[in-house]
This record gives C-alpha cells, structure tokens and sequence, in this order.
C-alpha cells in the first residue's frame, strides 16, 4: 500500500496572498482545522513546502 499523510490546516488564509490561498484551496482545505489524507507524493510536499506556516504534515494512520 501507498504511505498516506494527513494535512492539516492550522492556520487561517485571511491576509494571504491570492496564490497562497489558492495552494491551502487546491488541497481542499476550507475551513480551519479541515484535515485531508493524501497519498505520499511530490505534488503534494511540493504544495506543503509553499505554506509550510499554515499547514501540518503528519504520517495518517491506516
């Protein structure tokens, strides 16, 4: 099986920039606390690597 992390968003997007929100948005994140389960991948360390400030990286739990 594919390793799994679970982002999730710590902090609020409000006084971000556009592209940033979009990055937080694009992930599926919405609203704050929302958390996601992704497949370990570049794309989406790449995304967490651009808003390293506002989201939390964790190994899920399968």
């Amino acid at each position: 099986m594919a390793k799994k992390v679970q982002v999730q968003l710590v902090r609020s997007v409000i006084g971000c920039p556009q592209w940033m929100r979009t990055v937080v948005h694009t992930m599926g994140l919405r609203k704050l606390n929302d958390k996601k389960v992704f497949n370990d991948n570049g794309a989406i360390r790449g995304m967490v690597k651009k808003v390293p400030h506002l989201v939390s990286l964790t190994e899920a739990k399968e």
